[in-house]
């Protein structure tokens, strides 16, 4: 029993090493970039010797990779993200406006820990085209996550008819793209909340049953009320408010 304890407190610092490694190692990432931060800076930062960092990862490339996959699942658990709580309960829901509500707010979560790491990948990828290889796949493993949401949200109550998982994959698949959040979190300055908000409100517009196509445009409920009024009272020049998308 002893031995047993010991090694269950080897392990334990083991762990909490690896932590302290990563987590200096995404700080000077984010504020110096990956070309120019040593691993000398990361040892000290992180209170271990260098052979210590090499012993752990083997190379600075891999290090970078640990630091990148942390971000993505939230810890250093071996969990898969369609194993993650926050996504199962999410799939979990009764009704289709739930489970994007609870997608929408996990995935917007992951995209928040993920931003600034990822312009630190992609600019050493582009100065070191062996990073990208760290990560090769034949299918990217985040549309085979919003693959995953697609195919349960679209058989639930209040999903609009008619859609296929093909469909609503690529819509999520864009729509809560790394891209596309940094476009207006980090170039256009909107909140995280501003974001989050703006990403449900025009998917519910166009994956689920309580608003309505009109020709190529989504409307809301509140758009179709405005138009139906404006029908029966005849007043032709009413202006309607136009679809976000």
């Amino acid at each position: 029993m002893p031995e047993v304890k010991r090694s269950s407190k080897r392990t334990e610092r083991a762990l909490q090493t690896r932590r302290r490694i990563v987590e200096a190692a995404h700080t000077l990432f984010v504020e110096q970039g990956y070309g120019v931060t040593v691993m000398p800076e990361i040892a000290s930062s992180a209170g271990v010797a260098v052979q210590t960092i090499y012993f752990t990862f083997g190379t600075k490339r891999a290090l970078l990779k640990e630091v990148v996959d942390v971000a993505i699942a939230g810890d250093s658990e071996p969990v898969a993200t369609m194993d993650r709580p926050w996504f199962r309960d999410a799939l979990a829901a009764d009704t289709a406006e739930a489970m994007l509500r609870a997608h929408v707010r996990g995935t917007c979560r992951v995209l928040e820990r993920v931003a600034p790491i990822l312009q630190v990948l992609n600019a050493a990828s582009a100065a070191d085209p062996e990073i990208a290889g760290l990560w090769s796949y034949d299918v990217d493993p985040r549309h085979t996550v919003q693959a995953a949401a697609a195919q349960s949200l679209i058989g639930k109550p209040g999903a609009r008819p008619g859609l296929t998982a093909e469909f609503v994959a690529d819509i999520l698949f864009g729509l809560l793209s790394p891209e596309l959040y940094q476009l207006f979190v980090r170039d256009r300055t909107w909140s995280n909340e501003a974001y989050e908000r703006w990403a449900h409100d025009t998917l519910r517009a166009q994956l689920c049953g309580d608003a309505v196509l009109e020709g190529s445009a989504v409307l809301t409920d509140e758009q179709r009320a405005v138009a139906e009024d404006a029908l029966d009272s005849g007043a032709t020049d009413r202006p309607v408010p136009r679809s976000p998308s």
